[in-house]
C-alpha cells in the first residue's frame, strides 16, 4: 500500500509540473503573439502624401522622419490642381493622409473643395505664425518665400526702389520684366494687392506694370533674372529663392535682390504648406509629420535645402539669405491670396497682363 501511495503522489507531482510548464508556455506564447502583433502594426503604420512639391525637395524630410519614428511615407507628386481634383474624386476611398503644396492660393482651393479637415495642435500654433495658417486650422505654412524685387546693380541704385506700387510709375517705362500672369505666384501677389488697396487702386497698379514692360512676360522667374542680367530690362519681381539659386551658382552675378523696407504692405510673402485630408486613414501620424516639419530641426533643413525662409520664427535663415537684408513681411493672413484669386485673374485680364 505504501508503494501504491508513493506512486500516486509521484504521478500527481509530475502532472502538476506539466500543467505549470504548459501554463508558462501558453503565457509566453500569448506574450510573443502580442509583441509580434505590435511590431507588425508598427511596421504597417504608414502615411500617404499627395504633394505638388518636387521629389528632391520632400524626399530628404520624409526619410529623416521615417528614420526618427519608424513611420513609412508613400508619396505621389503632381501639380496642385490635379491633386485636389483627385482627392475630391476619390472621396472616402482616398489613400492620402496629407495634401502638401506651394502657394496659399492652392491650399485655400483645397479647403474650398472640402478635401481637408481642421486640426487642433498646440505645436503648430506655437511654431507657425497666425498669418501663415488657415483661420480654421485646415492648413499650415511650412516655409516662407518672399516675392520681391530684383534689379541690375549696374543700372539701378537700391534707393531708387521702394515698393510694388512704385513699379507702376512711368519712370520704369521700358525697364520692367515680369513672369506670366498665368502662374499662381503672381495671382496671389495681385490678390494681396487687392486685399490691401481695393480693386480699383490695385487695377491701376497692375496696369502701370503692363505699361512699363520692356518685353513680353516670361514663363518663369529664372528667365526674369537672366533677362535683367542680359540687359533686356533693369528690374523685375521674382520669388527670392530663384534669385538665390542663380546667386549661388555665380556669386558675382550683376543682379541683386531688394526687400522693400518702407512699403505700406511690407514684403509680399507666400508659403509652401500642408493639411490633413478629410478622409485620412492615419490622421494621428499625419499630424505628427506636419508638426515635425514645423520643428526646429526640420526648419533648419528647409532653410538650407531650397533657400526659403523658415516658417518657424525661432529658426534663422542661412547666411546667404540673411545677407539679402531684413525681411519686413506683410502680416495679412494669406487666406486672402486664395479668396481674392479669381478677382486677381480677372483684373490681370482686363489690363492686358498676359
Amino acid at each position: 500500500m505504501k508503494f501504491v501511495s508513493k506512486t500516486i503522489v509521484l504521478i500527481s507531482l509530475l502532472m502538476l509540473t506539466a500543467c505549470s510548464e504548459n501554463t508558462g508556455q501558453e503565457k509566453k506564447q500569448a506574450k510573443d503573439s502580442k509583441s509580434t502583433q505590435a511590431v507588425t502594426e508598427e511596421k504597417a503604420q504608414k502615411i500617404v502624401v499627395y504633394s505638388s512639391r518636387k521629389e528632391h525637395l520632400i524626399k530628404p524630410f520624409f526619410e529623416e522622419f521615417t528614420a526618427n519614428t519608424g513611420i513609412d511615407i508613400d508619396y505621389i507628386t503632381d501639380k496642385a490642381g490635379p491633386l485636389v481634383t483627385r482627392l475630391k474624386a476619390e472621396g472616402a476611398r482616398t489613400p492620402a493622409d496629407i495634401f502638401m503644396t506651394v502657394d496659399a492660393g492652392n491650399l485655400w482651393l483645397a479647403k474650398r473643395e472640402g478635401v481637408l479637415q481642421s486640426v487642433t495642435s498646440a505645436t503648430l500654433e506655437n511654431n507657425v505664425a497666425q498669418n501663415l495658417q488657415d483661420p480654421d486650422n485646415q492648413w499650415f505654412g511650412l516655409t516662407v518665400r518672399a516675392r520681391t524685387m530684383v534689379y541690375d546693380k549696374n543700372k539701378v541704385k537700391p534707393e531708387e526702389l521702394s515698393s510694388y506700387e512704385d513699379l507702376a510709375d512711368p519712370k520704369w517705362q521700358g525697364r520692367l520684366c515680369l513672369r506670366t500672369s498665368k502662374k499662381v505666384y503672381n495671382q496671389s501677389l495681385v490678390a494681396m494687392l487687392i486685399a490691401r488697396h481695393g480693386e480699383v487702386k490695385a487695377e491701376s497698379i497692375i496696369k502701370g506694370w503692363v505699361d512699363n514692360l520692356a518685353t513680353a512676360p516670361f514663363s518663369n522667374d529664372t528667365k526674369v533674372v537672366k533677362a535683367i542680367e542680359a540687359g533686356q530690362c533693369e528690374v523685375g519681381i521674382v520669388n527670392s529663392y530663384y534669385f538665390g539659386r542663380l546667386e549661388k551658382e555665380n556669386p558675382d552675378i550683376s543682379v541683386a535682390l531688394y526687400l522693400p523696407e518702407n512699403s505700406e504692405q511690407g514684403v509680399h510673402v507666400n508659403i509652401s504648406g500642408a493639411g490633413i485630408t478629410k478622409h485620412a486613414k492615419n490622421p494621428k501620424a499625419a499630424l505628427q509629420l506636419i508638426e515635425w516639419l514645423s520643428s526646429k530641426s526640420a526648419q533648419q533643413m528647409y532653410a538650407g535645402l531650397n533657400l526659403e525662409y523658415p516658417a518657424n520664427t525661432a529658426v534663422k535663415s542661412i547666411e546667404q539669405v540673411q545677407a539679402w537684408g531684413e525681411l519686413n513681411a506683410d502680416t495679412m493672413n494669406l487666406s486672402k491670396a486664395g479668396e481674392l484669386q479669381p478677382a486677381a485673374v480677372q483684373l490681370m485680364d482686363r489690363v492686358g497682363y498676359k
